[in-house]
């Protein structure tokens, strides 16, 4: 739709030209009836003497963009979205896993506690503590499950397919995507501008800055050149051979002299939204900041909680060990047992959650900084600096570009 209305604005910059046929029959009182037969062209020009149209055709490139750019960012959102959905996947996959390894683990402490039980060791309340422990365990993983089935779901549609669609593909258990560790966490605030709605904010300016000359141009003569050259015969044939040739040509300037004030008035409501696209600019561009700094923030501290959750985990597994062996020994009593098994499950599954978190974190990050999309062509694009811009209700400038 952009793209049309740009050729719309550029079509106004070049003449118009029509043509016209007409055939009329006439008769006066008892006169006999006459024909008159005729066939023309006609041809208009409006010269873009103050640059009127040229700066309204410079708005809509420019509104062409910013659609572009929309675009790019609704494609940016959309692969962070199917990445989030894709790690969150994985982590619920890895903590199904770890519950099912726990449960298996369980369910072997279970039957020693059986036969400890048979063999009058203990009483019957640590057999039925084991299974209770069991069977809580086994209750997450329907849980789980559903989660994992509903997870594919939404993976499947976020890319345009039936839900059970990639059943098949994401069956398999797969770890949780890892980023490089050496990742750079001082992002400079330059690099925002490859932001999709950066730049669409930019791009609208531009727009704005466009409307403000062509409403400024509006104010001053407008001129038209129009002529016309055309056939007129008695009979049709005699339009290719015998006809009378006319002709035209005309000049014309159009000065505005009072409109009570209409034109000033689209001045300052252009001027008015120039300064309505530079604070949504400013807005923005505070607000990429802002999503910078969130997920530095987080992915720095996901991944410190990353590393201490792994060293427990690593400790809640070897105190597993141990108590299972002592207390096949008679060592340690069962409560010792249930414990460490709950504080192994506690710990893997949170590690497993925190890997998760650790991926999504650089995702967002991804997004925050408009990763995915580049504009079209080589190099960046000449942007103007907001920042430098003049009060709009005063003068309105073309500034340098960064």
């Amino acid at each position: 739709q952009s793209r049309a209305l740009r050729d719309v604005q550029a079509a106004g910059l070049l003449p118009g030209v029509s043509a016209s046929g007409s055939a009329q029959r006439s008769q006066s009182g008892g006169n006999d009836a006459s024909n008159s037969f005729r066939v023309g062209l006609d041809a208009s020009w409006e010269p873009d003497v103050f640059g009127g149209k040229r700066s309204a055709l410079n708005a809509s490139e420019a509104d062409t963009l910013a659609a572009e750019s929309s675009l790019a960012d609704v494609q940016v959102s959309m692969a962070a979205e199917v990445a989030l959905a894709y790690i969150q996947l994985r982590g619920q996959q890895t903590q199904l896993m770890i519950a099912r390894n726990n449960l298996a683990s369980q369910q072997e402490t279970l039957q020693i506690t059986d036969w400890r039980a048979q063999a009058g060791l203990i009483t019957s309340l640590e057999v039925e503590q084991a299974r209770a422990a069991s069977e809580q365990t086994g209750a997450q993983i329907p849980a789980l499950e559903a989660n994992i089935a509903k997870t594919r779901h939404a993976l499947a549609v976020l890319t345009g397919q039936p839900p059970a669609a990639l059943e098949m593909l994401l069956a398999p258990s797969q770890p949780v995507p890892e980023a490089a560790q050496d990742l750079a966490l001082s992002i400079p605030a330059q690099t925002l501008r490859q932001r999709p709605d950066v730049r669409a904010a930019e791009h609208r300016i531009s727009a704005a800055l466009a409307r403000v000359s062509a409403a400024d141009a509006a104010r001053y003569p407008s001129f038209s050149i129009s002529g016309s050259v055309g056939l007129n015969a008695l009979t049709l044939g005699a339009l290719g051979n015998g006809a009378s040739v006319a002709s035209a040509l005309l000049g014309s300037v159009s000065v505005p002299l009072f409109d009570g004030g209409a034109a000033r008035a689209q001045v300052r409501a252009q001027e008015a939204a120039l300064e309505q696209a530079r604070v949504a600019y400013q807005s923005v561009v505070l607000t990429a900041l802002q999503d910078v700094e969130d997920a530095l923030v987080a992915l720095a501290g996901d991944r410190a909680r990353l590393l201490h959750l792994q060293s427990a985990a690593i400790a809640a597994g070897n105190a597993d060990l141990l108590a299972q062996n002592r207390y096949s020994s008679g060592m340690v009593d069962f409560q010792t047992v249930l414990q460490t098994q709950r504080t192994l499950l506690t710990a893997q599954d949170s590690v497993a959650s925190s890997s998760a978190d650790v991926g999504a974190d650089h995702v967002r990050l991804y997004k925050a900084l408009g990763g995915g999309w580049n504009s079209e062509g080589s190099g960046a694009a000449s942007i103007p600096n907001v920042a430098t811009y003049t009060a709009p209700t005063k003068n309105i400038t073309r500034t340098s570009t960064l």
